[in-house]
């Protein structure tokens, strides 16, 4: 069973003391591939590290995290730095523009400045032809606005650790195309997200764990890693009446189309 991870921040310091241990356990897991997003200046060297020493299993991407952008006053010089990775890249690639978006779960005061980085990077990723991975948080009528100015121009991509609803899943498609990230969440005793899985087309689903964020059960309150995204696996199967091994089989392939690995 071949699995993607199509968001990791495994360059994370709460893998300071054991790295090189949860990736070779995710390849053990059978993950042969962990997409690494960006944040912003202060995780860019960690990241491009870990992706220099695992370049066929840990891929970066490159992009400007909304929540960087928040009480920032250099926000726009974080901005130029990434464009300046994306034109002149220290790595053989970068495979996606991300992680980028809207997130007004602690402020809506910087709506604005989120929005302004946020079209200037999907500017970016047609200008590139490379796919969005969209973070979403506290945000979904404002990400539908902005994703529908640019319906029609072939925006793509991934929404990153999607929690919204069916109607959501369809509004986003609207816009363009776009896989939807399936994570720990859907693991969660209380979450409606199996339920709208089993509605989603195959086709539209990838798989992640955002580690060390939102572990899967039975890990809660714990670090998350790659290779648990074999506990997301199997929830997505259940949700579908599919085996792991297909879910695995046909999300890895879809996870290939959009990057391009």
């Amino acid at each position: 069973m071949l699995l993607t991870d199509t968001h990791s921040h495994i360059y994370d310091e709460a893998f300071a003391s054991d790295r090189e241990e949860a990736i070779q356990r995710a390849l053990d897991a059978g993950v042969v591939r962990m997409l690494l997003p960006a944040i912003d200046s202060e995780s860019h060297e960690a990241m491009l590290e870990v992706c220099g020493k695992h370049p066929a299993i840990c891929l970066p991407m490159m992009g400007l995290h909304p929540t960087s952008v928040n009480d920032n006053p250099a926000w726009h010089d974080e901005l130029a730095l990434a464009e300046e990775y994306l034109a002149h890249p220290p790595v053989e690639r970068f495979y996606a523009i991300g992680e980028v978006g809207l997130d007004l779960h602690w402020s809506n005061d910087f709506l604005q400045e989120q929005t302004e980085a946020f079209e200037r990077q999907i500017e970016l990723s047609l200008e590139y032809n490379l796919p969005l991975v969209i973070h979403t948080r506290d945000a979904w009528p404002e990400m539908t606005d902005v994703l529908g100015k640019f319906a029609g121009r072939g925006i793509r991509g991934v929404m990153h650790s999607f929690s919204g609803t069916v109607k959501d899943y369809e509004a986003i498609r609207r816009t363009g195309d776009f896989v939807f990230g399936i994570g720990g969440p859907v693991t969660y005793k209380k979450s409606t997200l199996p339920e709208t899985v089993a509605r989603m087309d195959i086709a539209h689903i990838v798989l992640e764990t955002d580690c060390p964020y939102l572990p899967p059960v039975p890990f809660r309150g714990k670090r998350n890693e790659s290779s648990y995204v074999t506990y997301v696996c199997e929830k997505v199967a259940e949700a579908t009446g599919r085996t792991p091994e297909e879910i695995a089989e046909i999300t890895t392939a879809n996870a290939r189309r959009v990057f391009g690995f």
